[in-house]
């Protein structure tokens, strides 16, 4: 079977119409990152300057043998600054238990521990499958309703404008990371991913797997009191 190729058009008004269309995809395609910088222009914080929030929630980033990767321990590391510093009072650590031999928040919460951060204040969301999963099960399954994030910067804003569509009102933190194959790997990422974004801030879908409430914030906060 041949494939044509596509014909560009050789008049000059099917040319103008040929650019407008362009631009115009351009245009609609850069939209969901616009709404992204806007809507979260305000919310982004520094370990240093984070307002005193009873929880922060850290997102998955992936394991290596076991142990959290290189971005994953950065983001786990703000977090126990910050526990250290009295600005939280527990952490939920949220992400991706799909399988049997790879267990994100178990590997986060160990890494927690070894770092300062007593494991009665950490509680775990198994099913993180994404960030839209993770905001909604943070509002609905843990009942948290006003939280600190903990991401790359490249990430932070997603998960700041979800987190606020699904009703937990938060602030940023965006950790710093080593601009290596990784970081412009997700960057270009955040590009499409704001697309999505965007479908599940209108839509506002049900999580992969939502299941019954758990009071492992509420043990957390109420631990020590």
């Amino acid at each position: 079977m041949r494939f044509r190729r596509p014909r560009l058009p050789r008049t000059r008004r099917g040319q103008r119409r040929l650019v407008q269309a362009l631009m115009a995809a351009c245009v609609l395609a850069l939209l969901p990152a616009t709404w992204l910088y806007v809507s979260t222009a305000d919310r982004l914080r520094t370990t240093a300057d984070a307002p005193r929030t009873e929880v922060a929630v850290v997102f998955g980033a992936g394991l290596w043998n076991g142990e959290p990767s290189p971005y994953l321990a950065h983001r786990l590391d703000a977090a126990a600054r910050l526990y250290r510093a009295g600005r939280i009072r527990a952490v939920l650590v949220t992400g991706d238990n799909s399988r049997e031999d790879y267990d994100e928040p178990d590997a986060m919460r160990a890494y927690l521990t070894r770092h300062g951060v007593p494991a009665g204040r950490i509680v775990s969301d198994y099913a993180g499958f994404d960030t839209w999963d993770s905001c909604v099960r943070a509002k609905k399954i843990f009942g948290v309703d006003r939280a600190l994030l903990i991401s790359q910067g490249f990430h932070i804003r997603r998960a700041v404008a979800l987190c606020e569509a699904a009703g937990v009102a938060s602030y940023g933190i965006g950790v710093d990371a080593k601009h290596d194959a990784t970081w412009y790997y997700g960057g270009t990422r955040e590009v499409f991913a704001a697309g999505k974004a965007a479908l599940d801030a209108v839509f506002r879908p049900d999580p992969r797997f939502l299941g019954p409430k758990e009071p492992g914030v509420a043990r957390a906060l109420a631990a020590g009191r």
